[in-house]
């Protein structure tokens, strides 16, 4: 038996259907969503997704476990990286208002592969982090009544000693997750109705704490007889980053909603920046507030806030504190609950995942399947494992996602629009008068549509105005080799020198050091090489045309700030511990076999190459002997070549 080795023409076209970008809709509003949320519905959103058992139960574990009184500086530099990712967030979320959040972002510009493992890791992060927060909200319930639920748990049901699971099975978070899969069921509005009224409480609680807070603060609590203010010192304040980098990620929750918001290109970025900036700053201030008021090593990790009040003898203080941790943890789920069918629905959507999850109740316009089967599985997560074991496999499905879309910001700017791949300008208006020899001694252009990216031009290059990714006229002296590559060919590959530099530069900081104890010349002389190579990266992708500026929300100071963004991130996830990284290596094995099994031959973009669709969408186009081009389009039987050579005879026997 032989086994025959692919051709090289095989493995160009496997690349091919890997690396293809979803093909967007002429028009982006149609929806089979209901478009009922307002701004404020959305900032309420993202508030409800990141101020909840981040600010309860992370606190506390991070400030007695990792970082000390120092989780004040922890929080801000998280904050910075979210912000970052945020921001380009912000930018895709207004110019493509389609449901799937990073997902979708990294499918209409870097490619389908990529695109579905973030899908596919987005999907375990909202699943991990609701069940965490159920796990939490059973906490403190159970806190509020002198903890008689677990007790009466162990002794009638018993207990467990399996690893990885919890001690004892939690019916209460089980069951308060399938009462939130039953309102998120009815609907985006009454979703929206509830959130506002545990947002509401949440807030107000939240002041309560920072004026009580305040009132009972101890200076001497960051003094050095408890430890001082960084017992753990930088590195700990850096762990303590990437884990509080968690109690941020529910700003994603507004991108996932956009197909739902009544004027995306406005109210995602306002809503972003609104309810990431109210984060921020109750995180700060509660951190602040919960390390004065007690010492740092006396925290409960459980219910930190509430039992920092019984401590100094206010347990009425208490009580409230607990009591509104429950209303904020139940706007989490509220937030998690809403936005992981949305993913579903976006991949089914694009025949990545099952078709059944694609379908929307005519009713409520809610992909009710998707809420109800992810709904009972985030349920069941819940009941099986402690709120430890899942909290540490959160941030790295985030920290991935948040450095794909920044990168596919820098990717996608430098890109040309869809409107100019499928209508390109006449350059009658602004060429020089030619005669009809120089004209016709041109070579052809070839345009393809959004989705395909392979945007074949001539050498000769219009001075005048040039398209995105295209090398700057002020650089022709000096860069001239470059103007042989097409449009957005050096950009990417650009991306990836600074993606990969981040990397090597995130590794050196991170172990140098202390795992592969590299002598001082070494360690410095590979950190001035890789940071070299990240600024090399930058410039080159500088000296290309961007994306003229649009009506919609724009990321300042591209490339630089989604590159700031991607280096903050691979470092951040570089500081996990190896027991994140184990587990998300198998869930993305999982993944992959989902996939290649399913996913890749049921793709809608496979579809349409196999329907012949995308190769009638492109073009070649010649100038004639007047300054108007002729457009024929080429035939699907025909090798690329082939239909370039018979297309321009063709042409020249009319001319």
């Amino acid at each position: 038996m032989v086994i025959r080795l692919p051709h090289s023409a095989e493995l160009t076209r496997f690349c091919q259907k890997l690396n293809r970008v979803k093909t967007l809709e002429d028009d982006m509003m149609e929806t089979a969503f209901n478009r009922c949320l307002t701004t404020f519905d959305l900032t309420l959103l993202g508030i409800g997704g990141m101020v909840g058992s981040g600010l309860y139960v992370l606190t506390g574990t991070v400030a007695k476990e990792t970082a000390g009184p120092a989780i004040v500086i922890s929080f801000i530099i998280a904050a910075f990286a979210s912000l970052l990712a945020a921001l380009c967030y912000a930018e895709f979320g207004a110019h493509v208002p389609k449901t799937g959040s990073a997902y979708m972002f990294t499918y209409i510009s870097v490619g389908e592969i990529w695109a579905f493992l973030i899908g596919w890791n987005v999907i375990l992060e909202y699943m991990i982090g609701g069940a965490a927060v159920a796990r939490a909200w059973s906490g403190y319930l159970d806190s509020i009544f002198d903890h008689r639920i677990k007790n009466f748990t162990e002794t009638h049901v018993g207990t467990w000693s399996i690893p990885f699971l919890a001690h004892y099975p939690d019916f209460l978070a089980s069951g308060i997750l399938l009462i939130a899969t039953a309102f998120i069921s009815f609907g985006a509005r009454v979703s929206s109705w509830l959130n506002h009224v545990f947002s509401a409480i949440s807030m107000g609680v939240i002041l309560f704490i920072l004026v009580m807070g305040f009132i009972l603060a101890r200076p001497q609590n960051w003094g050095a007889a408890e430890g001082g203010f960084a017992p753990f010192g930088i590195s700990g304040i850096m762990a303590g980053t990437a884990t509080c980098f968690y109690a941020f990620v529910g700003f994603d929750v507004i991108a996932a909603c956009s197909e739902e918001a009544r004027n995306p290109q406005k109210a995602v970025p306002r809503a972003i920046a609104i309810s990431l900036g109210l984060a921020t700053g109750a995180y700060i201030l509660v951190s602040m507030v919960l390390t004065l008021m007690v010492p740092w090593h006396s925290l409960d990790p459980d219910s930190a806030l509430a039992d920092a009040f019984y401590q100094r003898g206010y347990a009425w203080a208490g009580f409230i504190v607990a009591a509104g941790s429950i209303c904020a943890m139940n706007t989490v789920l509220l937030s998690n609950l809403f936005s992981l069918p949305r993913i579903v629905y976006a991949m089914a959507e694009d025949g990545l995942f099952f078709q059944v999850f694609s379908r929307v109740h005519p009713q409520t316009q809610v992909p009710v399947v998707a809420i109800v089967v992810f709904g009972t599985l985030m349920s069941v997560l819940a009941f099986i494992f402690d709120l430890e074991a899942l909290v540490q496999f959160l941030s790295i499905g985030t920290l991935l996602a948040y450095t794909f879309v920044a990168a596919s910001v820098i990717v996608l700017r430098f890109q040309r629009a869809k409107s100019q791949a499928l209508n390109p300008p006449s350059e009658s208006e602004n060429a020089p008068p030619a005669s009809a020899e120089t004209i016709g001694a041109s070579e052809p252009k070839e345009y393809e549509s959004f989705s395909d990216k392979l945007n074949l031009v001539g050498k000769e290059k219009a001075k005048s105005q040039r398209e995105p990714g295209q090398l700057k006229a002020i650089f022709d002296p000096y860069l001239d080799f470059l103007s042989d590559f097409y449009p957005g060919e050096v950009v990417t590959v650009a991306v990836i020198i600074l993606m990969v530099s981040a990397l090597c530069l995130s590794s050196i900081l991170v172990f140098g050091k202390n795992q592969l104890h590299l002598p001082t010349w070494s360690y410095s002389l590979l950190i001035v090489l890789f940071s070299l190579a990240f600024v090399f990266s930058l410039l080159l992708i500088g000296v290309h045309e961007q994306q003229k500026k649009s009506q919609t929300f724009q990321l300042p100071l591209v490339p630089l700030t989604p590159a700031l963004s991607i280096l903050l991130n691979v470092y951040l996830m570089l500081k996990l511990n190896y027991m994140t990284w184990l587990r998300f290596s198998v869930w993305l094995i999982v993944g992959l076999l989902v996939y290649f099994g399913y996913g890749i031959r049921h793709s809608k973009e496979n579809l349409r190459e196999s329907q012949g669709q995308v190769i009638s969408a492109r073009y070649v186009v010649f100038p004639s002997s007047s300054l108007e081009e002729t457009v024929q389009t080429v035939q699907p039987s025909m090798q690329p070549s082939q239909g370039l050579d018979e297309t321009a005879e063709e042409e020249e026997a009319k001319r």
